[in-house]
């Protein structure tokens, strides 16, 4: 006798459904006719992920509640993440949106479309409870950006650039599902939760098995995330992306891919936390060190943020894996939570990078270059300085909100017992502080060559988001406890 099929509760994935409505019909905008359309889908898609904030801040103080058969959660977690999500790619977008005006052939809805749909992609990531809408989320958002990569036709970087990133993209996808199999079969199932518990019991019937699932998983993440060494394809990404793509996949996906981590490692497999932890230190090792080193020498800016990406994620893996000791849970040590402060401030300050660097472009002129910043005070003092504050807070410097997120991290890893790994990520803090300060070098103490004489001209909007980008670093830097407050809870009233 077949099951009475039961409908789902669809409020907990209202966001989602509300999304993926808005970007079908942005669909259908962009075949009217004229360039107005161009305009319209991109205010359509600013209102669509203004109304998806509102819809997750009204779920706020809901109960933690499961839907699609405990395919999706919305937890307090979820609801977080999310309230950060939207603004990020609402600020990538407003920043992105100097770039493509001065560009016509980037000039097409289809970039607002595959920015929502990717958006949607991160959404069901991040509230992911199952290994098949694990799946889900992460190919939509990869298919979205491999195609906004390759969205220059003209430029053969850029389609370098796409295909080097779809392949190793595939090679890392057909990792994270094998590794998926693997625990599926060693387990018998797909489900985070009932997973966990049948570790923990020890019903999973074969621990070998169990753990070569584990390394697949872990690789196929390390992939997404960007460390060493699955790490090839982020700087000829980051540099051969259009400049205002390379400010989508550097920040909100970030978001995404901790929700991840933390659903997959902590929810699903913190059982068997010793062997995963060993991995992660491994990956963070490297991540720092050679991110920071290979960073100096960089002249590009994108690929020297495409390294300092690297090591920054190294410096956040630092907080996962100090999150267990011996078995037990160290919330109190501001652990996971300082992984998750760490990740929302480096997307906040990934944002400003951009923001500035494609302020400085034009048609014709990218900005990419160290050279493209030299005397940028002396046109700009306003914008030099927010740049100024952002390179200081990437590198660590007090009392800028970065300098904060680092220190949270490493009480985190000396409270658990982690003090020469400590002692190794001040030290590469310190040489990686190198390249930063030397954006600031030429900013202030450099003559404008002749390329980067020109008057700044940006619309209004623009410089007033901006401006609130770097007093946001300086601030949250000066008070970050609420911030870091609003993590701890939220991750304590999810696991």
């Amino acid at each position: 006798m077949l099951e009475q099929f039961v409908t789902p509760d669809l409020l907990p994935a209202a966001a989602e459904l509300f999304l993926f409505a808005a970007a079908s019909l942005l669909l259908l905008v962009d075949l009217l006719p004229g360039d107005q359309r161009r305009k319209l889908t991109y205010t359509l898609a600013q209102v669509s992920l203004a109304i998806c904030w509102f819809i997750s801040f009204s779920r706020l103080g809901a109960e933690v509640a499961y839907t699609f058969s405990g395919l999706f959660v919305d937890d307090p977690l979820a609801r977080l993440l999310k309230l950060f999500l939207f603004p990020a790619v609402m600020l990538t977008m407003a920043y992105g949106r100097i770039y493509t005006l001065a560009r016509a052939d980037l000039m097409r809805g289809e970039y607002h479309v595959l920015a929502l749909f990717a958006t949607l992609g991160m959404m069901v990531m991040i509230s992911a409870q199952h290994f098949l809408s694990i799946y889900l989320g992460i190919e939509l958002l990869a298919l979205c950006l491999y195609t906004m990569v390759a969205m220059n036709r003209d430029s053969r970087i850029s389609t370098e650039a796409a295909m080097k990133y779809f392949i190793l993209g595939a090679l890392a996808s057909g990792l994270l599902l094998y590794g998926m199999s693997m625990l599926y079969g060693a387990t018998g199932t797909l489900d985070l939760t009932v997973m966990a518990q049948k570790i923990e019991s020890g019903e999973a019937n074969n621990q070998q098995l169990l753990l070569f699932g584990l390394v697949f998983l872990v690789a196929g993440l390390a992939f997404k995330m960007g460390a060493v060494p699955f790490h090839m394809w982020i700087p000829d990404v980051y540099h051969g992306a259009p400049t205002s793509v390379t400010l989508f996949i550097g920040a909100a996906p970030k978001l995404a891919t901790f929700a991840i981590i933390m659903r997959l490692l902590v929810g699903g497999l913190l059982p068997i936390a010793a062997d995963w932890q060993g991995m992660l230190l491994l990956l963070s090792v490297l991540s720092m060190a050679l991110g920071n080193l290979v960073a100096i020498a960089q002249t590009n800016i994108k690929r020297m943020l495409a390294y300092s990406a690297i090591s920054h994620m190294g410096f956040m893996l630092l907080g996962i894996l100090s999150g267990v000791v011996d078995g037990d849970v160290r919330f109190g040590g501001n652990a996971y939570s300082s992984a998750f402060f760490y990740v929302v401030t480096y997307v906040l300050m990934t944002l400003g990078v951009f923001g500035v660097i494609l302020l400085l472009t034009r048609a014709g002129f990218e900005a990419d270059h160290l050279d493209d910043y030299k005397g940028l005070n002396q046109r700009s003092p306003w914008y030099a300085f927010i740049m100024l504050m952002l390179m200081f807070s990437m590198a660590g410097v007090p009392f800028f909100v970065g300098f904060y997120a680092k220190f949270a991290v490493l009480q985190a890893v000396v409270a658990a017992g982690y003090v020469p790994l400590a002692v190794f990520a001040v030290i590469f803090s310190l040489i990686g502080a190198y390249y930063y300060l030397r954006v600031v070098k030429l900013m202030y103490f450099d003559q404008p060559t002749d390329n980067n004489s020109q008057l700044i001209e940006a619309a209004w909007g623009t410089r007033l988001l901006l401006s609130a980008n770097g007093v946001a670093v300086a601030l949250l830097g000066i008070f970050p406890q609420p911030l870091l407050r609003q993590c701890t809870q939220a991750l304590l009233r999810s696991f």
